[in-house]
């Protein structure tokens, strides 16, 4: 069995061959390259990715990352395509296929009927004198001097290539889209992500109380408000406008230092100028403010009016944070 030692040496092996082959794609990238891309951009049809094995895994990804940055693309199983599947291919339709040989006999086939049907045809291959190579429009060069594997036959760094062409066809389309984080987050709507793209301060406060007091009131009215309101904190309002804020740690502080506290009112311990946010900023917006201030709540504020408080917890529970 191997020691520790030699299975990080191993891992460490592992990446640094993998991260060398990717350094040197760069070289590989050229005006052909830019060509392919501006052609899928000026298209009116859609990307159809298509390989076998575990070229076909990478082309599933490749089809994710397009369609959430703003190009249609759908994925074709190569030996699907050649059994009654390539009927979801249409006219103006660019297709992408995927090989580390180029000369898999499923490729082989799919070739000359996609050539007849007049479709553009972008190879992403590692062997540059392949029938995939020699017959496709254009051709990402993905080529790799060894797989990562000790017996240089898993597909590991020749998959890895792929998908980085992938990346950088994604990423360069995505800047001639000009596509923005509003573009984005119209794509991902659910889960943490879309919450950090979408959600709104306003949609925190919703099931929130708000608690406030007068800047008159007692101390012990100030205790009550903040224990039954339950957000560690009241701010200190004068018409509904805030003009304080006290926290738990205020209180303590108050405690620790005071004998008397009949005579204390809450605009003697509130803190002024406190840090608020609009109702309307992003929740994310909410949690650089805590992050940056070091502060667990914040006051929210609608058009200079007092709106309520927004807690961390209000963050963790929707898994902003």
């Amino acid at each position: 069995m191997s020691s520790k030692n030699s299975i990080v040496a191993l891992a460490k092996e592992t990446i640094a061959i993998e991260s060398l082959a990717i350094s040197k794609l760069a070289d590989f990238i050229d005006e052909k390259f830019a060509e392919a891309v501006e052609l899928i951009y000026k298209s009116s049809g859609r990307v159809i990715i298509t390989g076998i094995g575990k070229s076909a895994i990478i082309a599933n990804k490749i089809v994710a990352t397009l369609n959430s940055t703003g190009t249609p693309s759908v994925f074709m199983h190569a030996a699907d395509a050649i059994h009654g599947d390539l009927g979801l291919i249409l006219d103006d339709d660019i297709v992408i296929c995927i090989s580390k040989s180029g000369n898999t006999p499923e490729i082989k086939v799919l070739i000359p009927i996609l050539k007849n049907a007049g479709n553009t045809l972008i190879a992403i291959t590692g062997n540059q004198k392949s029938v995939l190579a020699e017959q496709a429009d254009y051709v990402f060069n993905s080529y790799v001097e060894k797989e990562a594997c000790p017996i240089n036959l898993a597909p590991t760094t020749s998959t890895t290539a792929q998908l980085v062409i992938g990346d950088a066809l994604a990423v360069c389309l995505l800047e001639l889209r000009g596509f923005t984080k509003d573009d984005f987050a119209k794509y991902h709507p659910g889960g943490a992500l879309g919450k950090k793209l979408f959600l709104k301060v306003s949609d925190l406060l919703v099931h929130n109380e708000i608690p406030q007091v007068n800047p008159d009131a007692s101390i012990k009215k100030v205790i009550i408000e903040i224990s039954e309101k339950r957000k560690g904190v009241t701010a200190v309002t004068t018409a509904n406008k805030i003009v304080g804020i006290i926290t738990d740690g205020d209180l303590r502080r108050m405690l620790s230092e005071t004998e008397d506290l009949s005579q204390l009112k809450a605009e003697n311990i509130m803190s002024k100028n406190p840090i608020c946010i609009p109702i309307n900023s992003m929740a994310i917006e909410a949690m650089e403010m805590m992050d940056i201030h070091r502060i667990s709540q914040l006051l929210v504020e609608d058009q200079g009016a007092y709106a309520g408080v927004i807690h961390i917890h209000d963050l963790i529970k929707e898994g902003i944070i």
